[in-house]
């Protein structure tokens, strides 16, 4: 597959980075990488392309494609027909799912657009680069990618994450560090975008997630759940296909928009799934199923305007044509909204203020992450051993998070590139590391009062970006961590949600209802739950109500 380039031999041998997107917000991913005279593209997922076609040259010799999410993709359908001799690489899997990027334009083959790698050989692309690929976790197909550039003096190695996950999901298994080590890259890319933030387990968040859509249904609600097109929903509904409270419930699940587009092409690509999903295919289908419950099957028309009629549930990467078509009027409804950076939807987007404002509806977020939090990073990173690091893929504030921490601080050059700044990356045996952000500990005093205990702190505290978050209600929260006494700030979607959990709950007969239901628990001597903490959603026979 080796390739020579057209113009590299008056290209200076350089390593450096130029961004065109960071990933901050809903920018996109578009990192230009210089290793000697070979410019390359890692992923294209801007919306404005105008930075790349401004030359009558293509941009670069090669691209790379890192997975089929739009803030790593959207933009190399325009970007190969602006210039179609240009190469674009992906994994086989990540090639047969571009398209749905473009649901828009006549289906094409992906060998026309894309040319595909195989995992964990390496190829060499043009004279002295080669490319190794790795899989990366996070969707199928997504890769991480790793660029070997060969000089008589020695190899250059920069090693891009893209969005990673190391824990196994239920259609991907997790980024093995154990396949990295000994790669020492130079250079290393990686996405921060959940920052320090630490999650509970993967298979903690997936129980959390059937409970809470368990209790819902059981209490009379209907669900909808907006979530992207391709990858959060699949993984959702493998969840209810699979989990003990969902099979064999008498449930109809429906599927709207481009995320059933997205469940058939998982199918064409079964045999380049985990062995265990496999094995589960074959006894059942993965997704449609109208014979064995619960029935999973597509939203028509035809169902639309009986929706509610009894408990469902209901996925869709399309919120607004639930409120144009108005049919989730029957019944009571909740929307389950996913809490992840940068993918799906939030509670605060306007398609889901739209629709609250349309409808009587309940809205709360879950955790069911895709991308790696703070520790898996951190560990990634200290396996790898780079000398320098670049952050994308997050807020500024996320990636800011991770740049102040003393144990990467002292040991490897940190970069938080922006888009448009070129980041030069000298190698050498000396450390020279940029200047570390404002410190980021205050200084205070602890009175104790008859009734109350008062913590002062400096007012330099409000200059730090963090302040607005943790001040957001003016509520916190604090925990015992040791012998550390922790505070954390109560958010106002946390306060919406335990809001319209219990307004559901003042509907029902239950203990957070019943009159003898005090300080979380159960005062009634003629209930076996007397004396016990029980928790507000519990019921029993000898229920009285607070309305008695």
């Amino acid at each position: 597959m080796s390739q020579h380039p057209p113009s590299t031999e008056h290209r200076p041998t350089r390593l450096s980075c130029l961004p065109y997107g960071v990933g901050h917000d809903q920018e996109g991913v578009c990192l230009e990488v210089q290793m000697g005279p070979y410019r390359l593209l890692l992923d294209c997922g801007l919306n404005n392309l105008e930075p790349l076609l401004i030359p009558s040259q293509p941009p670069a010799d090669a691209i790379f494609c890192s997975h089929a999410h739009p803030d790593h993709a959207r933009g190399l359908m325009e970007l190969h027909q602006a210039f179609p001799k240009l190469p674009i690489y992906a994994s086989e899997v990540t090639g047969q799912l571009l398209s749905l990027n473009w649901p828009e334009k006549e289906p094409f083959k992906t060998e026309d657009f894309c040319q595909t790698l195989p995992w964990g050989k390496p190829i060499e692309l043009f004279k002295n680069l080669t490319v190794q690929l790795f899989r990366a976790g996070h969707l199928p197909g997504a890769a991480a990618i790793l660029l070997s550039y060969q000089t008589p003096q020695r190899v250059y190695k920069l090693f891009y994450t893209g969005d990673f996950s190391l824990s196994n999901l239920q259609l991907v298994e997790g980024l093995s560090v154990e396949g990295l080590r000994g790669l020492s890259p130079d250079v290393l890319i990686i996405e921060g975008t959940y920052g320090t933030t630490r999650h509970p387990h993967r298979r903690q968040q997936e129980k959390h997630l059937m409970q809470r859509m368990n209790e819902c249904l059981n209490r009379g609600y209907s669900v909808v759940m907006p979530v992207p097109r391709l990858g959060l929903g699949q993984e959702i509904l493998k969840l209810l296909r699979s989990h003990h409270q969902f099979t064999g419930r008498d449930l109809d699940i429906w599927v709207d928009g481009q995320v059933a587009n997205a469940c058939d092409r998982y199918l064409d690509l079964l045999p380049e799934f985990p062995l265990s999903v496999q094995n589960f295919a074959k006894h059942q289908p993965l997704f449609w199923d109208e014979r064995i419950c619960p029935r999973l099957r597509r939203l028509t028309p035809q169902q639309r305007g009986t929706l509610g009629e009894t408990p469902c549930i209901v996925l869709t990467d399309d919120v607004t044509a639930l409120y144009d078509e108005g049919y989730l009027m029957l019944g009571s409804w909740i929307m389950l909204v996913p809490s992840a950076v940068n993918e799906g939807q939030t509670e605060e987007s306007p398609e889901i203020v739209t629709f609250r404002q349309g409808h009587s509806i309940h809205v709360e977020s879950y955790l069911l992450a895709e991308h790696s939090d703070g520790r898996n990073t951190t560990q990634l990173i200290h396996n790898l051993r780079p000398q320098h690091i670049l952050f994308v893929h997050g807020s500024p504030l996320n990636l800011t998070d991770l740049t102040s921490l003393e144990e990467l601080q002292n040991r490897y050059q940190l970069h938080l590139p922006s888009a448009g700044k070129l980041v030069e990356l000298p190698l050498g045996d000396k450390f020279i590391q940029p200047a570390a952000p404002s410190p980021s500990s205050y200084e205070g005093e602890l009175n104790e009062l008859e009734t109350q205990i008062t913590i002062t702190l400096p007012q330099t505290i409000l200059q730090d970006p963090h302040w607005r978050y943790f001040a957001d209600t003016g509520l916190i929260e604090a925990r015992w961590q040791g012998d550390e006494l922790v505070l954390r700030g109560v958010s106002q979607r946390e306060l919406l949600s335990q809001s319209n959990s219990e307004r559901i709950i003042n509907d029902l007969d239950c203990c957070l209802t019943c009159c003898h239901y005090r300080g979380q628990r159960c005062w009634n001597s003629q209930s076996p739950l007397y004396g016990f903490k029980v928790t507000p959603e519990g019921y029993c026979p000898v229920f009285e109500s607070l309305n008695g």
